[in-house]
């Protein structure tokens, strides 16, 4: 089960890092770190291709379609293999530290024999790592941090996307088995959480033994956990643990509400139904001391029965949200539905994967009323932009936006936001584009009072609409920048910037905690794909779900707005008019 894709990917970044580490030329690390995000973004399934369809994908010239065919045929690279060879496998281990990079690996391994995680934490608490060039400190804090992250990721937890993708998967296939009454995801899956750990899939059916069966026969199944009447725990050849349960079709509203969880908040529906004389259990929902049924098979019986509305699995966190539902203010939260447009995209113009055509043909296909073109500035210098391109890209936009007919075209920028806080370009030069983002990409270890500043001084750029991936983390590979977060979300609300929250499921950022806390200073959000293939736009489910968590409204989110109003935010109300 899988995207091709996605393996094909993971196989050419690992080759490129195998290139950095062995000191190889850069220009040959980053083209192959460009065909692995080129392949994970394309729209084609690559095991489909020939070797011309192959070179038909950006960065993807014949030698590396030859080495995509050898994986695709055999399972293997053979380069990998010789790379990986020559390479201590300790010092691979070391790569996969958030933060620490090829280079360093290398350094530890040559200079202090350091060939373990182990070996790291004990080599920085001797502060051994100190007598080397280009450390101290802070990077052993940093290296420390970076550890405490690698070893929570490899508690088993996999991206939302990736799990997403394997439940959708078992859902059809078990859909399709005779006598399925009902099917779905459950768990911290279904409540949307960031990472996940193992994927709970339920089935309402009155006999088990098929589905068990199924499950256990699927190509994708390395091994068998366990297999009960009741229930199935398998690892698929990925090593993530897939659990089914088989419920009686009168049980599965309990079931569905019991099995999502979380444990905290079915502790507070049960106590709830305690003190109305019931017991509440995966089974059902009964009368205490007759033990007779009291609810039919849905979820919204469960609650109903308990004096609550039906509370959206991604609020079932015990953070008030019971008590909001017996005072009847449960938020009516956001949706995708409600989305309108996408503010934070790239085209192939600097680092993204698809043409400007292409991306906007994808975007109106969505069925967006508007969508924004937001290019890197050119102090990202990897992206090598240039007043002269981005406004060349403008007659572009303009043009294509007068060619549609029912979505609006948007040109703007993705800034970057410098150690003092300064942008790419000057203020009248801003001021020419629809809408600006502005994020920090780089400098992410000053100190707390400088970031802060430097990010409250971009917010306050009245040319800025949002700032884009406030805390910069990616998950499982780079923490968050150390600001102070509730000045940056009091300065956002004081200047009428909004936040926003990054649906790529390796950010997700800012997370739901943090969009919790930034709705109380009064702070506006904006939920954008940050989309570098037309495979990305979707990934705006995993933003509104992360909108959801944080209790949010259409009304807190600019991009649910009707476009006048969202330019008014932006300070553009005239706009163009066609």
């Amino acid at each position: 089960m899988g995207r091709a894709n996605d393996r094909v990917e993971a196989m050419l970044q690992e080759y490129a890092d195998l290139i950095a580490i062995r000191g190889g030329e850069a220009f040959k690390a980053r083209a192959y770190e460009k065909a692995a995000r080129a392949v994970g973004g394309h729209p084609q399934d690559v095991s489909t291709l020939d070797a011309k369809g192959l070179r038909e994908i950006p960065n993807v010239g014949r030698s590396v379609a030859d080495k995509i065919l050898e994986y695709l045929r055999t399972g293997r690279m053979t380069v990998v293999d010789e790379a990986r060879a020559s390479v201590p496998a300790g010092v691979r281990e070391l790569v996969a530290i958030p933060g620490l990079g090829p280079r360093r690996a290398m350094l530890l391994y040559e200079e202090l024999g350091i060939t373990s995680v182990d070996q790291l934490v004990e080599a920085v608490h001797q502060e051994r790592l100190r007598d080397l060039k280009g450390f101290g400190e802070r990077t052993e804090e940093k290296i420390l941090h970076g550890v405490a992250l690698l070893r929570k990721a490899g508690e088993g937890r996999i991206l939302i996307s990736a799990a997403m993708d394997l439940a959708e998967q078992l859902v059809a296939e078990l859909s399709d088995v005779r006598g399925c009454v009902r099917c779905t995801y459950a768990g911290s899956l279904r409540r949307m959480k960031e990472t996940i750990g193992d994927i709970d899939i339920l089935v309402a059916a009155r006999r088990p033994a098929p589905f068990m069966d199924a499950l256990t026969a699927l190509p994708d199944t390395a091994e068998i956990i366990v297999r009960g009447d009741k229930k199935t725990s398998v690892r698929t050849a990925a090593g993530v643990q897939v659990d089914l349960r088989v419920l009686p079709p009168a049980s599965w509203g309990a079931g569905l509400q019991y099995f999502t969880g979380s444990r905290a908040h079915n502790i507070r529906t049960r106590a709830l139904a305690v003190r109305q004389g019931l017991k509440l259990s995966e089974y059902g929902l009964f009368d205490a001391e007759t033990g007779e049924s009291v609810t039919y098979g849905t979820e919204e019986a469960v609650y109903a029965r308990l004096g609550l509305p039906w509370i959206p699995p991604t609020l079932r966190e015990d953070r008030g949200e019971i008590a909001a539902g017996l005072r009847g203010e449960l938020p009516e939260l956001v949706t995708e539905e409600d989305i309108r447009g996408d503010l934070h995209t790239h085209t192939d113009l600097t680092d993204g994967l698809a043409p400007l055509e292409e991306m906007t043909a994808a975007a109106a296909a969505r069925g967006y009323a508007y969508y924004a073109v937001t290019d890197h500035a050119p102090n990202l210098y990897m992206q090598r932009m240039t007043s002269e391109k981005i406004l060349a890209q403008r007659e572009r936009v303009r043009a294509l936006d007068d060619a549609h007919r029912t979505m609006r075209l948007l040109h703007g920028t993705e800034l970057n936001i410098g150690p003092d806080g300064a942008l790419d370009w000057p203020d009248e030069f801003l001021a020419g584009f629809d809408i600006c983002v502005a994020s920090v990409h780089s400098h992410f270890d000053q100190s707390r009072e400088d970031l802060t500043r430097r990010l409250v001084r971009a917010c306050e750029n009245p040319h800025v609409g949002v700032i884009g991936h406030p805390t910069t983390r990616r998950i499982g590979r780079r923490p968050p920048i150390d600001a102070d977060f509730d000045e940056v979300f009091k300065a956002c609300a004081r200047a009428g910037t909004a936040l926003e929250i990054n649906a790529h499921p390796e950010r997700l950022d800012l997370c739901d905690e943090d969009v919790l806390r930034a709705k109380r200073y009064g702070v506006k959000f904006a939920v954008n794909s940050d989309a570098h293939a037309t495979t990305h736009l979707p990934y705006m489910r995993y933003g509104v779900a992360t909108a959801q968590r944080g209790w949010l409204t259409a009304d807190d989110v600019i991009n649910t707005w009707p476009l006048a109003k969202l330019r008014r935010f932006l300070g553009k109300p005239g706009g163009r008019t066609r």
